[in-house]
């Protein structure tokens, strides 16, 4: 037995770190999936008036801000019983796609092909892993080329993206209400530009280095397969009255089913909180309790009727029913490429549909209710619950992708889904575990979202910081 501890795991957004325990064969045994830091954004907000919170829960993450800024508008939206105008809907699609797109060509180039792929022997790439690669020097070099011009496209939709949201890293004009953005036909024309440029990237260069890893390690559609339990918020509306791009469902053995957000409970028994187990999210609390015995994690472990879930774009293909050939490493790579194109897709349509004569914004600001907004970010299923008293928050909740997918063990016991991924693999080199960063890697962990802030010594910070992004 021998217990192998990678801290931190290196090309995510965040700080994460993960232990096995494996037997004398090398194989995993047991894993355990730890956040590093405390955030207090559900707290900070308290006492805001509910319009801010779009605004602060972007600074959340510099990935992924987008849907943060969407998902909280609409859980002041569903506080005021307000429904946005197509016109907004699908000014928040394109910006969310442009976010999804950026995300993807980031996360498969930059942040998990280097598993597979010899970086040169310089920094930031050296020293590194010497473990299981494979390519040619010829094949390797053609990926390296790509890998670069990956950044310039990735670049591009940002780019793309603050053409309507008016600034880059967070969008300033996503709000309860809508959105304050009214594009002219000069600024239709570069964003149609840039689109097209990303699409051909997709489809033209991305395709070919997605195939080239899936053949040659092509072992990787068996491993890391997990639960294979599914769930997808829902995301990218189609029209006015609830339906989605990607539909909300989830998917448990071989079946799926609508999704109610009465069954999400969080558990706190190995997370360093003090909050109440088992509660839903609009009954939640986040009181930091750092030492606690037995906890291992600042991220809680979301569960839906009392399972783990993944989430995702694999995830959201099971759900649609547009994928359904396996759950594995290489299908998570698989399913990002499938998904890019389908978003790409549909942004070409909302892009043609935008109408300049219809409003896209309504100021919206409720007195008192509650609410919850539900969308997909990058990563998986997101969500926001707020309680509004006397025109201010005093009550709000987020559980985001990777709190579902790099959870620690509920308080049954049961390991959450990164945990369950990397159960039974096999080490080839334990000094170089490179099959557990796989494994890691294919679901994109953002632990910037997950997770908090605290100081070196361990104390909860009187200030709050602002996360800078990318």
């Amino acid at each position: 037995m021998a217990t192998i501890t990678i801290d931190p795991v290196t090309r995510i957004e965040g700080h994460l770190k993960i232990s096995v325990t494996t037997d004398s064969n090398n194989r995993v045994t047991e894993a355990f999936s730890t956040g590093n830091l405390y955030r207090g954004f559900e707290n900070l907000l308290q006492g805001r008036p509910p319009r801010d919170a779009s605004f602060i829960t972007q600074r959340i993450c510099g990935v992924c801000p987008v849907p943060h800024g969407v998902v909280s508008a609409q859980a002041v939206e569903s506080a005021a019983a307000y429904q946005p105008t197509m016109q907004a809907l699908r000014l928040r699609n394109l910006m969310q796609g442009a976010n999804f797109l950026g995300s993807h060509i980031l996360h498969f180039y930059h942040l998990a092909a280097m598993d597979f792929v010899k970086g040169p022997a310089m920094n930031p790439w050296a020293p590194g892993y010497e473990a299981d690669y494979r390519l040619s020097s010829a094949q390797n070099q053609a990926v390296l080329d790509n890998y670069a011009l990956a950044l310039s496209i990735r670049r591009k939709a940002q780019e793309m993206r603050a053409i309507i949201g008016g600034m880059y890293t967070h969008v300033g004009n996503v709000l309860p209400g809508g959105v304050m953005a009214k594009l002219s036909s000069e600024q239709i024309a570069d964003f149609q530009s840039y689109l097209w440029e990303i699409k051909s990237f997709i489809k033209n260069v991305w395709a070919g280095d997605l195939e080239l890893l899936a053949s040659v390690y092509d072992d990787y559609f068996t491993i890391g397969r997990g639960y294979g339990n599914m769930l997808c918020f829902g995301a990218f509306d189609i029209d006015s009255n609830g339906q989605k791009l990607f539909p909300s469902g989830v998917y448990t053995n071989g079946m799926t089913a609508a999704f109610n957000p009465a069954n999400i409970t969080e558990d706190v028994g190995f997370s360093w909180y003090s909050s109440g187990s088992g509660l839903n999210p609009a009954n939640g609390s986040t009181n930091p309790a750092f030492g606690k015995s037995n906890a291992y994690s600042w991220l809680k472990a979301p569960r839906y009727n009392g399972l783990a879930y993944e989430a995702g774009p694999l995830a959201r293909l099971f759900v649609s029913g547009e994928y359904r050939e396996g759950v594995s490493v290489m299908d998570r790579h698989k399913a990002r490429w499938i998904e890019s194109v389908t978003i790409s897709e549909n942004m070409e349509t909302w892009l043609n549909q935008l109408n300049s004569s219809e409003s896209s914004y309504t100021p919206v600001n409720p007195v008192s209710g509650t609410g919850a907004g539900f969308t997909e970010a990058p990563r998986g299923a997101l969500g926001h619950w707020v309680s509004v008293s006397n025109s201010q928050i005093n009550r709000y909740q987020i559980i985001t992708p990777t709190c579902w997918n790099a959870s620690p063990k509920d308080d049954n016991g049961n390991p959450g889904p990164i945990e369950q991924a990397i159960l039974g693999t096999q080490i080839s080199k334990p000094e170089q575990p490179v099959e557990i960063l796989r494994i890691i890697h294919s679901f994109d962990p953002c632990t910037a979202c997950a997770v908090h802030v605290i100081s070196p010594k361990g104390k909860e910070l009187s200030q709050f910081m602002v996360h800078p992004g990318l």
